[in-house]
């Protein structure tokens, strides 16, 4: 046993009197001649304090011993609570925040036909009945406007919240966030979700080089970790003409093989091309794959061939295209009913409702 231990078991019941309180000495009637000091030889009057276990205040080790004792009980603590927040040491506050409090970024790149599919309506839906987005969105505090923040990434979401009208989480950035940075986080979340269209991608990269954010495509592609032929493929469609965008009814329906196409033809006869779109952009809108073959022109033997409808491996119509590029469903006999057709019909909206 180590001199600490016999030191701590020794001392830990020992106590000492509490000093006396001032006051009357008790009467010399009411002491009783036992308690009365002793006089020795030499007439010294001598006490001594009674020895015993009662109740009082810790020895001077004793005290240091229960005092050592409580810090070990209190470093404990701290390493415990310590533990517990190192699991939240990468995360970010939340918050609800008023969707009106959170201003869209300048580098926002969703446009706004998206927020009228029938996709983004039922998630406007489901948003509302949970009271709320599960999933937080990413702001940034607004230095020049108290109580306002811009947003990062999470336009669906946020989106949603306000036109539903109930508060939006919001994860909010502690340290200070460039546009550089804003914007590569706000590219690498729309890519992990596959939910921009090649055209948004485009014009988001388009306004990334144009304020000079990268000094070329390729920078911006090694600093996005994503292809250069990606960059290039979704820049094609942002550069298209406005007039041509106009053909279609939403620019978001712009394909990379229609782009692609669009821009070749662009190349070889740009007037002729062009000329094709004003006369388009007053048609009734047709398909974007329709649209893309009439801007460049292809004759009929070079559109798509038929494609058979099948039902259980079995032959039960065909899907062909006229001269104006519209597509023809056929079906037959017997395919649909009474019975079927209305839900016939709701496929077939709701297909083209989410394109």
């Amino acid at each position: 046993m180590s001199t600490r231990d016999r030191l701590s078991r020794l001392t830990e019941d020992l106590t000492a009197d509490e000093a006396p309180s001032p006051g009357p000495r008790p009467s010399s009637a009411a002491t009783n001649a036992t308690d009365q000091p002793q006089a020795t030889p030499g007439g010294v009057e001598t006490q001594f304090p009674p020895v015993g276990r009662a109740l009082g205040r810790r020895t001077g080790p004793g005290e240091m011993l229960a005092f050592r004792g409580q810090m070990l009980a209190a470093d404990a603590e701290v390493n415990q609570l310590r533990e517990r927040l190192q699991a939240y040491a990468d995360t970010l506050p939340t918050k609800k925040l008023d969707p009106t409090s959170v201003v869209l970024s300048k580098w926002a790149n969703r446009h706004e036909s998206s927020y009228k599919k029938a996709s983004f309506l039922r998630f406007k839906d489901e948003i509302a009945a949970a009271g709320g987005n599960v999933q937080a969105i990413l702001v940034r505090p607004l230095s020049e406007q108290p109580g306002k923040y811009e947003l990062v990434f999470g336009h669906r979401r946020h989106r949603a919240c306000l036109e539903t009208g109930v508060p939006v989480l919001a994860a909010i950035t502690v340290e200070p966030l460039s546009d550089k940075d804003l914007f590569i986080a706000m590219d690498r979340e729309n890519r992990e979700r596959e939910d921009l269209s090649p055209w948004e991608q485009g014009k988001m990269y388009l306004n990334a080089l144009d304020a000079g954010l990268f000094p070329s495509r390729r920078r911006l592609a090694e600093e996005m970790n994503v292809s250069h032929t990606w960059v290039n493929r979704t820049l094609k469609v942002a550069e298209l003409p406005e007039v041509i965008v106009l053909c279609f009814r939403s620019p978001t329906e712009i394909g990379l093989p229609q782009a692609e196409a669009i821009a070749a033809a662009l190349e070889q006869d740009r007037k002729a091309v062009l000329r094709r779109a004003e006369k388009l952009r007053q048609t009734e809108r047709m398909s974007a794959a329709a649209v893309a073959l009439a801007l460049v022109g292809t004759s009929r033997s070079q559109r798509p061939s038929a494609r058979e409808i099948k039902v259980h491996n079995k032959a039960a119509g065909k899907v062909s295209w006229d001269a104006k590029g519209r597509a023809l469903i056929q079906l037959q006999q017997g395919v649909v009913t009474d019975e079927n057709l209305d839900r016939v019909i709701a496929a077939l909206e709701t297909v083209l409702a989410d394109q």
